[in-house]
């Protein structure tokens, strides 16, 4: 184990939670009194999309002219992605903190457990119309603790599989959609199409993401082999199981044995015709143009069975803002019912009455009624997140190093795994 590494991993997560508490512990020792004029609200978020911004400032100005005597403006702040969760928490702990801000999934026990966040429960429930019930447990269980509701899961997004049958016809092998009717649709079947559609064309099948520093999704692949990084509880390492070394094994010799899937650092752009499959949320289905022909299948099985995953964002109220308030009764007016159907147009809603194909159908144009109902409705109700825990900031920082070694021809993978458990241990316990 790199020791110098571990601790140095501890201090980056020991640094994002202080700033978290250190925000938080302000808030609550000077809790805000209701001022007496309007506020402005700001909203911190990653997007600099034209058409997000244009339906947030709309929504956002909505809320204003009908809540005048409460809010006089909403300004939505874009940070840049790469660096949004460190300046966001840099801002918290310098006392220039938003008032509400978006969430990575990977991040929102960090924010729950340093007490960062507003619980907003009461407010929510009690908002007219907003129908709590509504929202899917399934979809909340990462954003809430016992009783409480800690931030709203804007977007969820199913994870799903695109494939070009035009490769998959050229390579002379059934396509996807053929395999999953047949029972084949499982990640032996990928890899070995994979391998097939290569030596025949000269495209990779799948392009396995094995970039060190979202070595989390790779959960689309081990969730299917029963394995997990870490215990339910978050407190146990569990990289080092059998399951995870079957998984890990599985995707490092379709590499290097089988030449299924592209080494390490290589390219590929499946939308233009550069690969036979890819898997994404399901957005990226809309940029599907009919330059080839496609289909969309839900993720494929693995020895342990079939898992369904989705990727999610939160929204939340920062305790270390001065308007507490105001920035949740903003929050349950830009998720409500009204408005959270006009955010699935970009963002899949965690209602449950928002989850059926006569709304998802006219935000996802180039889908049927049929591919929606499969992929999406089918899916979301039993769905779980990629991996996050309260301390992941510094996990990720520890193990990154540790996967470049997992990703060559001859690496002893249960030797790594336990090396990455090694390191893993005491930021698990923390």
């Amino acid at each position: 184990m790199n020791t110098n590494h571990t601790k140095h991993a501890r201090r980056i997560g020991a640094a994002f939670t202080s700033m978290l508490m250190v925000g938080a512990l302000a808030a609550c020792s000077t809790e805000p009194a209701l001022p007496d004029e309007p506020v402005d609200l700001t909203v911190a978020l990653w997007s600099a999309n034209e058409a997000h911004l244009a339906l947030f400032n709309e929504i956002g100005a909505a809320y204003v002219e009908a809540n005048p005597d409460l809010v006089s403006s909403i300004t939505f702040e874009t940070i840049p992605f790469d660096a949004y969760t460190s300046t966001l928490t840099t801002r918290i702990a310098a006392g220039d903190p938003p008032d509400l801000a978006w969430m990575f999934e990977s991040s929102a026990p960090e924010f729950v457990d340093a007490g960062a966040l507003v619980d907003l429960t009461e407010t929510l429930s009690a908002t007219e119309g907003y129908d709590f019930e509504d929202l899917n447990p399934s979809a909340m269980k990462l954003w809430t603790e016992s009783d409480s509701t800690y931030a709203y899961p804007f977007s969820t997004t199913p994870q799903i599989f695109m494939v070009n049958n035009d490769l998959f016809h050229a390579a002379g092998i059934p396509t996807a959609r053929e395999m999953l009717e047949a029972g084949d649709w499982t990640w032996d079947g990928i890899r070995d199409s994979s391998a097939a559609i290569l030596a025949a064309t000269g495209k990779p099948g799948f392009p396995v993401r094995l970039d060190p520093a979202v070595w989390q999704y790779l959960a689309l692949i081990w969730e299917g082999f029963g394995a997990s990084p870490w215990s339910e509880d978050g407190t146990e390492c569990t990289f080092d199981s059998p399951e995870m070394v079957e998984a890990l094994e599985f995707i490092r010799d379709g590499v290097y044995v089988d030449a299924a899937f592209p080494k390490p650092g290589s390219n590929f752009d499946f939308f233009s015709g550069g690969a036979a499959m890819d898997a994404g949320g399901i957005s990226q289905a809309n940029k599907l143009d009919g330059s080839f022909d496609w289909d969309v299948l839900p993720l494929p099985e693995g020895p342990a069975g079939q898992v369904n995953i989705i990727g999610q964002a939160g929204i939340g109220v920062l305790k270390a803002g001065d308007n507490h308030a105001q920035a949740a009764g903003f929050l349950a007016y830009y998720s409500n019912p009204e408005n959270a159907a006009k955010l699935a147009q970009f963002f899949p809603a965690p209602r449950l009455s928002l989850t059926n194909v006569d709304v998802l159908g006219p935000v996802n144009p180039v889908l049927s009624a049929d591919q929606l109902q499969e992929i999406v409705v089918d899916t979301v109700t039993d769905a779980q997140t990629f991996p996050s825990h309260a301390n992941f900031a510094a996990i990720s920082n520890a193990v990154q190093p540790l996967f470049d070694g997992i990703w060559t021809a001859d690496s002893d993978i249960p030797s790594i795994a336990a090396d990455v458990c090694g390191v893993m241990k005491p930021l698990l316990e923390r």
